[in-house]
């Protein structure tokens, strides 16, 4: 099996990466079109197919769930991981493993010292994942989310 990860082109990409998402998550998680021009984007691309995505802010703290209305601040060192999806039709297969793998390479490989990511409470697979690569708790936020409502569990992995 052929993977790569290749660089989302904004604007050229925005639909497909606001479709994908749609895909892969609750109505409610779905990132307005307009946050994916902030964002650093990247494919998973399994023979010739988006199967996966995944969504960088270089150079900032995940702080939404503390303060609401600001931005996350900078950080320097920190990578903030904003998003991170595989299609439904491909989960389970471990591709979610080599996605996260990719994701810490390549923090590692552009001198990030700290990564930072945020996921529903109740996704359990997610959570575990990360904690498989090291990742560890930060703090839960209550009401985070919305649709259903839930907390967000905050990680963080020192690199």
């Amino acid at each position: 099996m052929r993977v790569e990860f290749i660089p989302a082109i904004i604007p050229d990409d925005l639909r497909r990466l606001h479709a994908f998402d749609r895909k892969v998550f609750p109505p409610s998680d779905v990132f307005p079109m307009a946050h994916w021009r902030s964002y650093e984007s990247w494919w998973m691309v399994v023979a010739g197919k988006n199967i996966g995505c995944c969504a960088f802010h270089p150079g900032v703290d995940f702080q939404e769930d503390i303060h609401r209305e600001a931005d996350n601040p900078p950080q320097s060192g920190t990578l903030y991981i904003a998003s991170t999806g595989i299609h439904p039709a491909h989960q389970g297969r471990g591709l979610g493993r080599l996605l996260k793998s990719w994701q810490v390479a390549y923090a590692r490989h552009y001198g990030f010292r700290r990564i930072v990511t945020n996921t529903r409470s109740r996704n359990r697979a997610m959570i575990a994942l990360n904690r498989s690569f090291g990742f560890e708790v930060i703090r839960k936020t209550r009401g985070y989310y919305s649709n259903p409502t839930d907390a967000t569990t905050v990680m963080e992995l020192k690199l």
